[in-house]
């Protein structure tokens, strides 16, 4: 089968030729898409995980220098700001070299003194926000 030949006799593509391109094109864009939108979730609830763990690092450290726990109400910035209710000498912070993150789905990190499943808990919620949840809703962490 003979090309089409345009006015100055050089062979072209037919627009079936570009459509079907065009189609096989999408088609792998969709599956490599897909591929990396599931790595992208996982990614972030392995984030939430890492930053967790630096979070209880911190926590011990502030419980070796101070002698307890930070308060419900001190939370996760006494690991940045000293409270005003400690004794400078005793506190030795800030335990974090950076400012507190939100997790990766842009909320704030939980943080329950006392825990309900150790001396304290941390978790962020997920994507949904809320306690709970399944897949990339579901809840990341410190005592799992």
């Amino acid at each position: 089968m003979q090309r089409p030949r345009n006015r100055n006799g050089e062979a072209g593509i037919t627009l079936l030729e570009l459509l079907v391109v065009m189609v096989i094109i999408a088609l792998f864009a969709t599956l490599v898409g897909t591929r990396l939108w599931r790595n992208v979730a996982t990614a972030k609830a392995t984030t939430a995980k890492a930053q967790i763990e630096t979070f209880e690092n911190a926590i011990e450290q502030f419980r070796l220098d101070v002698g307890r726990l930070p308060t419900q109400e001190e939370g996760l910035p006494s690991l940045r700001i000293r409270p005003p209710a400690l004794d400078e000498t005793k506190w030795k912070g800030p335990y974090l070299q950076k400012e507190i993150p939100q997790d990766p789905w842009g909320n704030p990190y939980a943080y329950r003194m006392p825990g309900q499943h150790g001396d304290y808990d941390v978790l962020s919620y997920g994507r949904d926000g809320r306690e709970g949840g399944e897949g990339e809703d579901a809840d990341v962490v410190s005592w799992k």
